[in-house]
């Protein structure tokens, strides 16, 4: 019987990125959430241990001996008998897009194994997406969360309203490394402050005025590396449907944000007919659930 389960695109609606520290990584405040489209993985019974690439994307993975989702595998089976199986991934999401694909499909393949060998040990499977990074760590549950520190600190944000939204990538890539590189050399001018959250936030409109006044430090340094990111926010921005526009993590995925679903599946249309060469996806991103 085949599993299957969707690694969600994880996309940062703001960032506040820190200068490089002496243990070589920059702190960071960021509040993470997940969206509903994203990239599948599949788990099947086969004859011997197999992985496999599919979907769109496939291709600019082939080269690939080794990724996330391998190594999550092998952590999660080492010293642990298993029946052989068949790993699939459905690359959906672009590659190098700030989204957070590599780790999701991680922490996706987990969650299928752990499912496929009945284990119910949270703490094995926390234990090596931490090893797998910080990424991976916030992907495991998939749900909003203000990541700071490392990016592995994480607690549960104040509440927000799930949020109509469109994901757009000019198919370019924004490789994360070079990204980083070009914040250093422009001298790290951000911080890695939370912002004041406001008491409430009681629908989309709401927090699209609150994140205006946050940012993402990478947006700028990336722009200057793939100036097609430029391109995209400034097309999301002269439409009228648009509430915020902003690049999620190290991009070049872009993400709008909208009043309501007939907005975000107009803004959608418009900017898929203007430019049927990127890469654009309607969705919903989720919000965070009130403590009762």
């Amino acid at each position: 019987m085949e599993l299957r389960r969707l690694a969600p695109a994880k996309v940062n609606l703001f960032l506040h990125v820190g200068p490089l520290r002496a243990d070589g990584y920059h702190p960071v405040c960021s509040l993470a959430t997940f969206a509903d489209v994203g990239d599948v993985v599949r788990l099947s019974p086969a004859p011997k241990m197999r992985f496999a690439i599919e979907g769109a994307f496939a291709e600019l993975l082939a080269g690939e001996t080794d990724n996330l989702v391998t190594q999550a595998r092998d952590l999660l089976l080492s010293g642990r008998a298993a029946a052989p199986f068949l790993l699939t991934l459905e690359k959906r999401l672009p590659i190098a897009a700030g989204l957070g694909g590599g780790s999701s499909d991680a922490a996706a393949a987990l969650r299928l194994i752990a499912e496929a060998l009945n284990l119910e040990d949270s703490g094995t499977l926390e234990a090596i997406a931490r090893q797998l990074g910080a990424d991976a760590l916030m992907c495991l549950e998939a749900q909003p969360v203000l990541a700071q520190g490392r990016g592995d600190d994480l607690s549960p944000p104040p509440p927000f309203p799930d949020l109509p939204a469109v994901l757009v990538n000019p198919l370019k890539p924004s490789p994360t490394g070079a990204v980083y590189r070009a914040y250093d050399a422009a001298g790290a001018p951000g911080d890695a402050d939370p912002p004041v959250w406001p008491e409430v936030l009681p629908n989309a409109e709401a927090v699209a005025a609150f994140l205006a006044r946050c940012r993402n430090d990478l947006e700028a340094p990336a722009i200057g590396l793939q100036p097609a990111i430029s391109e995209v926010l400034n097309l999301l921005l002269a439409q009228p449907e648009t509430q915020l526009a902003r690049m999620s993590g190290s991009g070049a995925t872009c993400f709008a944000l909208c009043a309501d679903d007939a907005a975000r599946d107009s803004l959608a249309a418009t900017v898929s007919a203007a430019r049927p060469d990127w890469w654009v996806r309607p969705c919903t991103l989720a919000g965070s659930v009130p403590a009762s």
